[in-house]
Parts: structure tokens; sequence; C-alpha cells
């Protein structure tokens, strides 16, 4: 009976022995061991790589916004320059007569309202009768008048937007409910 036992437990020492043997052509522990720490070591340098790039995206996106900030104005300045040079050439005139200075004002203001269309500066100016618009207008007096209530009188002020924002209300005064 003790054979009997001393050869199933031989028999399954031998079964282990083999299941843990490496066979023909399958990858033993350390090799796999090895692929494995190779796969990881390449892993892990993907990963790093991707790291830094998302860090060279962020940095580089935060200078274009500082720059963006800094030079945002650019066009406009370079658009306001010729109306600088056109008001100092006028008072460099020794004796203008008060048609040259008209003329010159006039040239002068041409520049600036091309300036202003260039850089989406854009004008409120509402008319009389036009309804009152809290985002463009601004009532800074109620006054009895003959036209429908809430509806502009007076301009005392033009406004203006710069694209769809608004940069300055116009300053109206409004008709009194009656």
């Amino acid at each position: 009976m003790q054979d009997q036992e001393n050869q199933e437990v031989s028999a399954t020492q031998e079964e282990i022995d083999q299941a843990l043997a490496p066979e023909a052509g399958a990858p033993g522990l350390e090799e796999q061991l090895s692929a494995t720490e190779a796969k990881l070591a390449e892993m892990h340098d993907a990963f790093m790589r991707a790291k830094a790039e998302g860090e060279n995206i962020r940095r580089r996106a935060q200078e274009d916004v500082s720059k963006a900030h800094k030079f945002a104005i650019e066009s406009f300045a370079e658009a306001m320059v010729p109306v600088r040079d056109s008001l100092e050439m006028a008072l460099k005139v020794e004796t203008p007569s008060v048609e040259s200075l008209k003329e010159g004002v006039e040239m002068t203001l041409k520049q600036l309202t091309s300036a202003f269309e260039k850089n989406r500066l854009v004008e409120i100016l509402p008319v009389q009768g036009d309804k009152l618009d809290p985002m463009k207008h601004q009532a800074v007096a109620v006054v009895p008048a003959e036209q429908e209530a809430n509806t502009v009188v007076n301009v005392l002020q033009k406004g203006y937007m710069i694209a769809d924002r608004l940069l300055r209300p116009a300053i109206v005064t409004a008709a009194q409910a009656k």
C-alpha cells in the first residue's frame, strides 16, 4: 500500500516538474519577464514623450495667449498713426486759413473713419423715434414728447461697438409715457 502511495507521489512530482519545465519552443519565465520589462520600458518611454508633448502644447498656448493680449491693438494702432501724422502736420502750418484748417480736419476725419471701419469699430447713432434699446442706449433723462414712450428724443453722444460688443452706449434722452 505504501509502495502504491509512493508511486502516486512520485508520479505527481514528475507531473509538477514537467509542468514547470520549459517546453521546447515555449519561452521560459525569465524570457517572459525580460520581454515584459522591455515592453514596460517602451510604454514608459511613450508615456514620457506624450507627457512632454502635452507640456509643450500647453506652454505654446500660454505664449500665444500672452502675445495676443500684448499685441491685440496692433492693427488699430497702425491705422491710427496716419491720423496722428495728419494732426501734427496741421499744427506745423505757420499761418493757416480757416478753409485750409477745415479741409485738413475733414481729411483727418476721413482717415479716422477709415481706421474705425477697418477695425470694425461701428457708430451707434440712433435717430429720433427709434425704440430705446438698453443694450445700445443709455437714457440719462426722460422728457415729455409728442412721440411714443420709451423712444429716443435726442442723442447727446454717439455710442460705439467693436464687432458685436458694446464699447460705449449712445447717451440719449427718452420720451416719457403719456
